[in-house]
C-alpha cells in the first residue's frame, strides 16, 4: 500500500468549507443560479437546514439522497421521476432491478418537500430539490460543495423498463460502465470520478456476495473473509446484512474508496472494475494519492450530470407531492 500511494489523505473535509467552482461548458444551458431568486430566494438555506437535520440523525441518509440522484437522471435525465410510487397507469422506477429493495432516502426528501413547501408553496420541483439535497449531503459529509443551477421540472410519469436498461448494476464490467456512462454523454474520467460517491454508505450481502465468495480472483482474501462471516454463501442466508463501501470511514466523503480499491477491497465487482489492470487503473492511484483532485473532478461531473434532461417532450410539472403527480 504504501508504495502506491502517501497515508489516507482527510483534505476534503477542508475542502468542504470552500466552493468548487466548475467549469462545464454546454452544461445546464436551460438552467440558471438566479432561477428561484424571486420566487423562493430563501431556498437553499432552507434544503441546507432540512438535509443537515436529516443526516445528523442518520449519516447513511447522506449516501441515500446522493444515490437517488444518480438513480434519477440516468433515467430519462434528472426530473424526480425516481421518486414516484406506483399508482394506476404508473409503474413506478422504483420497483426495477437495481432499485428495488435497496433504494432509500425518500423519506427525507419527503421531509425537505415539506420544509420548502411551506416556505414557497407549488413552485419548488422536486427534481431541483433532489440536486440541492445532493449537494449538501456529499457538504455534511465532508465533501466538496459546488454551485448547483435550477429550473429543473418533474415529470408526471417513470419507466421501469429505463431504469432497467440504463443503470449500471454491482456486478457491471468497465466496459458495460464506460458504455452506459458514455451514453449520457459523460466521460471515463466522470464515470471513475462518480464512482466515488461509494466512498459513502453501504450495500446489502446480495449485490457482494458473489465476489467475495469464491467469484472474483482480485479480491484482498482478509477482507473477502471477513464479509464471508455476515455474508456466507448460501442464497438466502444475510441476503439483506450490510457493509460498506469503504470499510475504513463509510459515513466521511475523502478519497478512502479509492484507496480500498488498490488493495483490492472494493466490496462490489464493478468497483473493483476499475482498478483492475484496465483504463482507469492510472485515475484511481492519482484520486487515491490527491483528494483534492478527486474533489474537484467529482464536482465538475456533478454538474454535468445534473445537467441531463428529460426528453422534448416529456409531460412535466412542479410536483407538490414528490411521490405523486399532481
Amino acid at each position: 500500500m504504501a508504495a502506491i500511494f502517501p497515508a489516507r489523505i482527510f483534505s476534503l473535509a477542508a475542502a468542504a468549507a470552500l466552493l468548487i467552482a466548475v467549469s462545464c461548458p454546454g452544461c445546464d444551458a436551460a438552467l440558471s443560479t438566479k432561477y428561484y431568486d424571486k420566487t423562493c430566494p430563501g431556498l437553499q438555506p432552507v434544503v441546507r437546514s432540512a438535509i443537515a437535520q436529516v443526516v445528523a440523525a442518520d449519516p447513511r441518509t447522506g449516501a441515500s439522497v446522493l444515490r437517488l440522484f444518480f438513480h434519477d437522471c440516468f433515467v430519462n435525465g434528472c426530473d424526480g421521476s425516481v421518486l414516484l410510487d406506483d399508482a394506476p397507469g404508473l409503474t413506478a422506477e422504483k420497483a426495477a432491478g437495481p432499485n428495488l429493495g435497496s433504494l432509500r432516502g425518500f423519506e427525507a426528501v419527503d421531509a425537505v418537500k415539506a420544509r420548502v413547501e411551506a416556505a414557497c408553496k407549488a413552485t419548488v420541483s422536486c427534481a431541483d430539490i433532489l440536486a440541492l439535497a445532493s449537494r449538501d449531503a456529499v457538504s455534511l459529509l465532508g465533501g466538496p460543495t459546488w454551485t448547483v443551477k435550477l429550473g429543473r421540472k418533474d415529470a408526471r410519469t417513470a419507466s421501469q423498463a429505463a431504469a432497467n436498461a440504463n443503470l449500471p448494476g454491482p456486478g457491471a464490467s468497465l466496459a458495460s460502465q464506460l458504455a452506459s456512462f458514455a451514453a449520457k454523454g459523460l466521460s471515463a474520467r466522470d464515470m471513475t470520478a462518480l464512482a466515488g460517491a461509494h466512498t459513502v454508505g453501504r450495500a446489502r450481502c446480495q449485490t457482494f456476495r458473489g465476489r467475495v465468495n469464491g467469484g472474483d480472483a482480485n479480491v484482498n482474501a482478509t477482507f473477502a473473509t471477513q464479509l464471508q462471516q455476515g455474508c456466507p454463501a448460501a442464497n438466502g442466508v444475510g441476503d439483506s446484512s450490510l457493509a460498506p463501501l469503504d470499510a475504513e470511514t463509510p459515513d466521511v466523503f475523502d478519497n478512502g474508496y479509492f484507496l480500498g480499491l488498490a488493495q483490492q477491497r472494493g466490496l462490489l465487482h464493478s468497483d473493483q472494475e476499475l482498478f483492475s489492470g484496465g483504463s482507469q487503473d492510472a485515475l484511481v492511484r492519482k484520486y487515491g494519492g490527491n483528494a483534492g483532485m478527486f474533489a474537484n473532478d467529482f464536482a465538475r461531473a456533478m454538474v454535468k450530470m445534473g445537467s441531463l434532461e428529460p426528453a422534448a417532450g416529456t409531460p412535466v410539472e412542479v410536483r407538490i407531492n414528490c411521490r405523486k403527480p399532481n
